[in-house]
């Protein structure tokens, strides 16, 4: 299905919903996401935002792990970027919002998030997008996030970059070694339920090449996918 929604919801943060002057029933959204999620074939695209004034990653992380129990297909992580005129600019002051003086703009410090922190989310949101929004994890991702969706993301982040020493072109064979490694060890899981599953998601995303791990030496290949939007497919 190639129908696909936008939606934004930034936070789930009342208090910067207010500060930001963003009008916003949670509950509703969160209703209105769960109805179309159960009801509708729409691809939903959904967003939050860090860095926004009185933000921390304690917030940040809050506000993600409820936008996972409504299991949109994808979480487009941003960094708050500045924009002129924007409401939110009287508070730069007040809660010490440092920009990046030339494009794209995002926001580097603040009084509650120092760089190190930025950073890390950062990095947060980079392997997201090509590990949960992607949809090539399908089965191995509920391992991941378990109970602690934020956290459990959060730990796989930083071991990945401790790995890989980047965010950028790792190739897929290799995201799926290292996901295998930081599993296995950093997390302690069953390394036979870990190689299943990631198997599993290794053949759906058609990928040449055998695994590292891969003992068996004979991961089957998917069919060839249709024309249709691959990424909204990699969901189904």
């Amino acid at each position: 299905n190639s129908l696909q929604f936008e939606i934004g919801v930034q936070t789930f943060d009342s208090e910067i919903q207010n500060l930001i002057s963003r009008k916003q029933n949670n509950n509703k959204t969160k209703q209105n996401l769960i109805w179309l999620r159960n009801h509708t074939g729409a691809h939903l695209h959904t967003d939050l935002i860090f860095g926004l004034p009185s933000d921390t990653i304690e917030n940040f992380g809050h506000s993600f792990d409820q936008l996972i129990a409504l299991k949109p297909h994808e979480i487009q992580l941003g960094i708050l970027k500045r924009l002129r005129g924007a409401p939110l600019n009287r508070h730069n002051d007040s809660y010490q919002m440092r920009y990046n003086p030339e494009a794209p703009y995002n926001i580097l410090t603040t009084k509650d998030i120092d760089f190190t922190a930025m950073q890390r989310v950062n990095r947060f949101a980079r392997y997201w997008d090509m590990i949960g929004n992607s949809g090539r994890f399908y089965h191995t991702l509920p391992l991941i996030l378990a109970d602690k969706p934020f956290d459990n993301f959060m730990q796989l982040s930083d071991a990945l970059f401790q790995l890989s020493g980047s965010t950028w072109k790792i190739a897929l064979k290799r995201l799926f070694e290292f996901i295998y490694k930081v599993l296995t060890t950093d997390f302690g899981l069953n390394v036979d339920d870990i190689e299943q599953v990631l198997k599993q998601d290794y053949a759906r995303a058609n990928i040449k090449g055998i695994l590292a791990f891969d003992q068996t030496k004979n991961t089957k290949i998917s069919t060839k996918q249709g024309v249709a939007n691959k990424r909204q497919l990699m969901h189904l």
